[in-house]
């Protein structure tokens, strides 16, 4: 086995014996599939606050979480302690939750190697020593307050981890991974004449700490922020109606993610709640658009070699050329839908069940050139990045508040506003979809997902889009504004 392979195996004295026997366990009142998901999680984090240390912390969490599937029934346990009787003891409730007619046997359990490795990182974030990581924060708090004078508070956060996984199913299948992960974050408050705005930028990725150099520095990160505060300063109130829009490219995509990828996630769909549902086939957007979810996009967030389940990760398309082709699977709802696993089961840890969720989810680039895309919209309103939102999955319809947005005057970008928010449901905005920049750009590695309670990274992009009719809500009075539609 390989270094990573080794690791519950050698600290824990786990054999392939106690893993088939904590199976047999599991299947001991019915079920048709068991799994085992053991986790090894050690984390450090750094909060400074008003250039402050507030908090630097570092911890380990660990735990085995015991699976058994019975047709659509889930019985699931978990244990934060690796004994084995407690093992056993959490696979007897896992059993009897599913229990059903069903009785198969597991199989010999036999090592399987993920094809590729999508973050080779040899020295992980988490084993650098803390004043590396507190180096890299305060040189962010320099940078942000040395911006402006305006800027008057800056937060900075640092968080790292590397999850040790081992997976192992009745099936025969012994799956294990070794995953790190980095995020920087900057928060900023720029005030003047009694108003106040914020910033927020950051990065980070399944990457070392020399990741944060160059393009990517502390002091970049800082910057952008800050930048962000002092331009919503002079910003406008927002107009209100229906009128172009222009989303701009990279983390514009979380509506993408929001609006139209949870909507595409199969447990939503074999439950005939999304408004995908029973789609496949058909036209559900725009010709100009393709949407994909790719976990194999080498350091990102959202990548994984295999997903919670054990199953490698791949790029699936999901809307080619506006037809819908497909879900995104785990291997309940896979079973289900007599369909084939995506790679898309994930878990926040070994306390969740995996449920089928996205990975990096973006639109494919298009041919027009994002200048033109600008230039052709007379009245409207260029959004480059989004705040918080809300969705409903069985309509898609949602509302996303900017927290950085432009006027868009006679073809011409020009006066920020403040307050804006976007109106619509996901399958009809992508049919309004009426020209597709060819500068498709990623989100920095910032990502966080949450469904049914349960948070995983993840990453999204888009190029530049124009939707030719959106409903923007704001704050200025509509007889203030000359190009509402």
């Amino acid at each position: 086995m390989a270094q990573a392979d080794r690791f519950f195996f050698d600290r824990y004295g786990l054999t392939e014996n106690d893993l088939e026997k904590y199976l047999a366990a599991a299947l001991s009142d019915g079920g048709e599939y068991t799994d085992l998901y053991f986790e090894y999680t050690s984390t450090s984090s750094i909060l400074v606050d008003e250039s402050l240390v507030k908090t630097a912390t570092e911890g380990i969490s660990l735990g085995c979480g015991i699976r058994v599937l019975a047709g659509e029934q889930t019985g699931y346990a978990y244990t934060d302690d690796l004994a084995p009787a407690k093992i056993i003891e959490a696979a007897k409730v896992a059993a009897h939750i599913a229990s059903g007619p069903a009785r198969v046997s597991t199989v010999g359990l036999s090592a399987v190697e993920a094809p590729h490795n999508f973050y080779p990182v040899a020295h992980p974030p988490v084993d650098r020593e803390l004043a590396d990581k507190l180096e890299l924060v305060q040189r962010a708090d320099r940078a942000a307050r040395a911006y402006d004078p305006r800027i008057k508070q800056v937060r900075v956060g640092y968080a790292d981890q590397v999850r040790h996984v081992l997976v192992a199913g009745s099936d025969g299948r012994l799956v294990t991974d070794f995953q790190p992960l980095v995020r920087l974050n900057v928060s900023t408050i720029a005030q003047s004449n009694g108003k106040s705005q914020t910033g927020s930028y950051g990065g980070g990725g399944r990457v070392p700490l020399e990741f944060f150099q160059g393009a990517r520095s502390p002091e970049h990160y800082a910057r952008e922020a800050a930048r962000q505060a002092v331009v919503q300063l002079e910003a406008r109130e927002a107009p209100a109606g229906e009128m172009e829009v222009v989303l701009g490219p990279g983390w514009p995509g979380i509506l993408l993610h929001e609006a139209v990828g949870h909507g595409l996630e199969a447990d939503f769909n074999r439950k005939g709640i999304s408004a995908f549902s029973g789609r496949i086939g058909h036209r559900v957007a725009s010709e100009l658009c393709t949407v994909v979810d790719d976990g194999t996009i080498p350091d990102r967030r959202g990548s994984l070699n295999v997903d919670d389940e054990g199953e490698p990760t791949q790029k699936t398309v999901l809307i080619e050329n506006g037809v819908l082709r497909g879900y995104l699977q785990d291997k309940l709802s896979a079973g289900v839908m007599r369909s084939t696993r995506t790679g898309n089961g994930r878990r926040e840890s070994y306390e969740h069940i995996p449920m089928p969720r996205m990975t990096n989810t973006y639109m494919l680039s298009g041919r027009d050139d994002p200048g033109e895309i600008l230039r052709s919209v007379k009245h409207g309103l260029y959004a480059v990045s989004f705040g918080g939102g809300q969705v409903d999955i069985t309509n898609g319809k949602f509302v996303f508040s900017a927290s950085e947005a432009y006027l868009i005057e006679d073809g011409k970008v020009t006066a920020p506003v403040k307050g804006a928010t976007l109106i619509g449901d996901g399958p009809t905005v992508l049919t309004r979809v009426t020209a597709v920049g060819n500068d498709l750009k990623l989100d920095p590695g910032i990502g966080t997902c949450g469904k049914e309670g349960q948070s995983v990274p993840v990453g999204v992009g888009i190029p530049t889009l124009k939707v030719s009719r959106l409903t923007v809500g704001g704050t200025a009075p509509r007889a203030a504004t000359s190009f509402v539609r």
